[in-house]
């Protein structure tokens, strides 16, 4: 189940390395991953492997089957999650800042509360389909996420009161990456309200019947994104880029703040 260590591609390396060059000092894990792949081993669906509360950060656990796992509260900050099966774990309040997450499925998974900041989802500059994070049904209610995470499968996740958005100090340590990136991901069905998207890139996404009632898109570009049936009643708009945005059916429409001061609103498609 342990696979060999790959051979990472040098601009792997130095996106890993720009990553990382900013952290703050972490404490070594309290386990090795031959320690983490036993418990995996001996778990069963009736009493699955549990990591809650440990220190499993800066380990290569890519490749490893958590399906199930109890991990709240756990620490991966910039562990290698590469591939990794998280579908359906708890990982509540656990952090997973500057992870490696290029193609982990985190579908079903309870991400409530957790950390996700600056995270590698892609193997290169290039965002690919096939290597994108899928969070398909997770639960990341007040969540915080900031990075790019395009062209994911996030359908019917729960992102309520989630906040997309590390602040400006963030923003500092990784200068080409000003901003949360959702281009293209599939968010139909999901639930957003309240969630803080201020600034974030949703271009290409599709909406389509999800709830963004009371969230903020201050600033958000959502250019050429499917919003068909969506609700955004209470949602705040004010110089959100709806350049090609399709609107049609959507609920709450004159019920959000600052739709008069987005960009672009003559070219919507209602």
């Amino acid at each position: 189940m342990l696979s060999s260590m790959r051979c990472r591609s040098s601009l792997l390396g130095c996106i890993l390395a720009a990553a990382l060059c900013s952290a703050t000092p972490a404490t070594a894990a309290d386990m090795t991953v031959k320690a983490v792949v036993e418990r995996l081993v001996k778990s069963t669906r009736e009493q699955p492997a549990d990591f809650s509360g440990r220190d499993l950060s800066f380990l290569d656990l890519s490749d490893l089957d958590f399906k199930g796992a109890r991990m709240a509260g756990a620490d991966l900050y910039g562990s290698d999650l590469s591939h990794a099966n998280l579908a359906g774990a708890d990982l509540a309040g656990a952090r997973l800042d500057r992870t490696v997450i290029i193609g982990t499925d985190f579908s079903g998974a309870n991400l409530s509360g957790a950390s996700l900041l600056r995270p590698a989802a892609f193997s290169s500059l290039e965002t690919r389909r096939d290597e994108a994070p899928r969070f398909a049904g997770a639960n990341l209610s007040g969540a915080r996420l900031f990075g790019r995470f395009a062209k994911g499968d996030w359908r019917g996740a729960n992102l309520a009161a989630a906040q997309f958005d590390a602040g400006r100090g963030a923003q500092m340590t990784l200068p080409m990456l000003p901003r949360t990136d959702l281009a293209g991901c599939d968010l139909t069905g999901a639930n957003l309200a309240g969630a803080d998207l201020a600034g974030a890139s949703l271009t290409f996404a599709d909406l389509t019947g999800a709830n963004l009632s009371d969230a903020n898109l201050a600033g958000a570009d959502l250019s050429r994104a499917n919003m068909t049936g969506a609700d955004v009643t209470g949602a705040n708009l004010a110089t959100a880029d709806l350049d090609g945005t399709v609107l049609k059916a959507v609920r709450g429409l004159t019920q959000t703040r600052g739709i008069d001061a987005a960009r672009n609103r003559a070219a919507a498609v209602e």
